[in-house]
């Protein structure tokens, strides 16, 4: 029988790290890509979402040699055809969070894997999510929580924004960071297997 090749996580996001980690699976390093996240002019959140996952995978293999799997991921926060940022300040995250209340909006999830062999294969996935009217007092607290930073969208479903959300329709681990179906099965077709 022949060894599962290396997995090399091509993202620094500690979520993607742990949720991996829930499926049995731990990667042999990992290789932050650096990469320009800004969007297109014209471009979909989807589409958006695809293109970071594939870019970020690229470079990560074109730095490491062919003898490794490489998983990238990026997630899309969007109402309608607008994307969200990162929010990486306050005033971000307050006008992320006042755009979402009571509102529906999708997340997209775009994931690459590079094979040893340079074969990529790619998937999306979207998340319907469903916010309540948030007051201002809601998300003074959530801002000085500090649980924003950093984050798509500026919020963490997996956080103190759990109680924000009316719903949610489709991959729940996508909304978190990294869709965990569809990354499994990407990876077995590697020679990859969940545990």
């Amino acid at each position: 029988m022949t060894a599962a090749p290396r997995l090399l996580l091509a993202s620094a996001s500690p979520r993607r790290l742990d949720l991996l980690r829930q499926i049995g699976i731990e990667p042999a390093g990992i290789v932050p890509a650096e990469i320009d996240e800004t969007p297109g002019r014209d471009e979909l959140p989807r589409a958006l979402a695809a293109r970071l996952a594939a870019g970020k995978a690229a470079v990560v293999s074109g730095g490491v040699g062919g003898d490794a799997v490489i998983l990238a991921a990026d997630t899309v926060v969007a109402v309608g055809r607008r994307a969200l940022p990162k929010a990486e300040d306050e005033a971000t995250a307050r006008a992320c969070l006042a755009f979402l209340s009571g509102r529906r909006h999708r997340v997209h999830g775009g994931i690459t894997a590079i094979g040893p062999d340079g074969t990529a294969r790619h998937r999306l996935v979207e998340t319907a999510v469903a916010f309540k009217r948030l007051t201002r007092a809601e998300i003074d607290r959530y801002i000085e929580s500090g649980d924003w930073h950093g984050k798509a969208g500026g919020y963490a479903i997996q956080g103190r924004a759990a109680a924000f959300v009316r719903q949610v329709n489709g991959s729940y681990s996508n909304v978190v960071g990294l869709g965990l179906f569809e990354t499994a099965n990407l990876l077995e077709s590697f020679g990859i297997m969940a545990r």
